[in-house]
């Protein structure tokens, strides 16, 4: 229990619509997952969220997804793997230059939203997101699920691997998530969010929905930015480690 990587996904604005307080989710996160303009973000609001996040002295990473605007990337697209490998490349490219120009860099890698899921599971688009990070930057880290094909994948190409756990996401016997459209698959009860990311800390352990406990032996929790108490959930979970004697600081 020495230490944790607490991330969170920020930089989801798009013009005139907010999602999320980033300001104050940074404060209580070591490390941001930056949208990159594919499932939302604008160059403005990214750019801005990395030197937010350059001066708080938090970590920056690539927040890339599916091509999918109006669905959030939520929406699970058969996009041909070789397109997949280009746009993952594009947004990772992009978000280099925005994080450059505001005085950081980015360190590493998360996919969002549907593509997260998908390549815990999808051979073709798990090779196509390893080979963009091979060619952008090899040193990269990717977060993934554990067990996943991804994680398998990225380590048969020797890419650094950072198992993640969710604060406040329900889990299925097997380890993945469950769905976002099943009543439950987002915990938002304080305290029930506390005591699972105290457990994954201590224990290394999640408890599914059927009441089994699923090994999780995570370097990083994702605390939500864009939940109805997220800021509020988000400093909480925050003191709850620093309670247990745990330090929350940056794995990459």
């Amino acid at each position: 229990m020495a230490a944790m990587d607490l991330n969170s996904d920020v930089g989801e604005s798009f013009g005139n619509w907010t999602f999320g307080d980033d300001a104050r989710i940074i404060e209580s996160v070591s490390s941001v997952n930056v949208a990159c303009g594919f499932h939302a973000g604008d160059p403005t609001g990214i750019r801005a969220t990395c030197a937010a996040a350059a001066s708080a002295g938090v970590t920056v990473g690539a927040h890339p997804g599916y091509r999918d605007l109006a669905g959030f990337g939520r929406r699970f697209m058969d996009v041909d793997p070789s397109q997949l490998t280009d746009d993952v490349v594009y947004q990772i490219g992009a978000l280099q230059a925005l994080a450059r120009a505001a005085g950081t860099a980015v360190k590493y890698v998360k996919p969002h939203g549907a593509l997260y899921n998908t390549i815990a599971v999808h051979e073709g688009q798990a090779r196509a997101v390893v080979r963009s990070v091979r060619e952008v930057d090899d040193t990269l880290p990717l977060l993934v699920l554990p067990n996943s094909v991804i994680e398998a994948e990225a380590r048969s190409a020797g890419l650094r691997t950072v198992v993640e756990a969710f604060a406040d996401r329900a889990y299925l016997p097997d380890g993945s998530l469950v769905s976002r459209r099943e009543r439950g698959a987002v915990l938002r009860d304080e305290s029930d969010v506390v005591e699972h990311v105290l457990r994954i800390a201590a224990e290394r352990e999640v408890v599914a929905i059927d009441g089994s406990r699923v090994r999780v032996n995570a370097e990083s929790i994702c605390v939500h930015g864009d939940t109805p108490g997220a800021v509020a959930m988000a400093a909480a979970v925050r003191r709850a480690l620093a309670s247990a004697g745990v330090t929350v600081g940056a794995f990459a």
